[in-house]
């Protein structure tokens, strides 16, 4: 995996949690995932297509999902209120949103996909040209997981080779 093409998203994500949640974060729990990801409660997937391709899944435990939403609102939600997926969506896109400005500013063109919600329990296992790097986000309102697995388009590969 390119670190050029995942590192906007670990600064990005290290920054909008910060920011909205207040406090600071710590990265922690880094690994490369050749297996099938386990969704860890609510997700939210993006999908991006263009000169670099992929997904990220922005991942919340439950409780997580529920402080996270409840801090945001101001306010105590029920545990079922779709406020809380509308919550994960814009931190998702808010990540994104800063990712791929520093993508774009290096001369990426691509197309990012709106957030839908990852209900399966397991998906997105790796190819032979793309592992899936999951870290977790330790914050004040509990552990957030993002899982990303990007690479070039093949017709990009050939003008990115180290």
């Amino acid at each position: 995996m390119k670190m050029e093409l995942i590192q906007p998203f670990i600064n990005a994500a290290d920054a909008v949690l910060a920011e909205n949640l207040q406090g600071a974060t710590r990265i922690e729990d880094v690994s490369m995932e050749p297996e099938v990801y386990h969704r860890k409660g609510i997700a939210a997937k993006i999908m991006i297509r263009g000169d670099i391709e992929g997904r990220i899944i922005f991942d919340l435990e439950p409780g997580t999902a529920h402080r996270v939403a409840n801090f945001l609102a101001g306010s105590e939600l029920p545990e079922s209120d779709t406020l809380i997926h509308e919550t994960i969506f814009e931190l998702a896109n808010q990540v994104i949103g800063n990712a791929v400005t520093t993508l774009n500013d290096q001369g990426f063109s691509f197309k990012v996909f709106p957030p839908e919600l990852h209900n399966s329990e397991e998906g997105f296992q790796g190819t032979e040209d793309t592992e899936a790097l999951v870290m977790c986000f330790d914050t004040r309102s509990g552990p957030v997981y993002m899982n990303i697995a990007m690479h070039y388009n093949r017709r990009r590969r050939g003008e990115h080779k180290s």
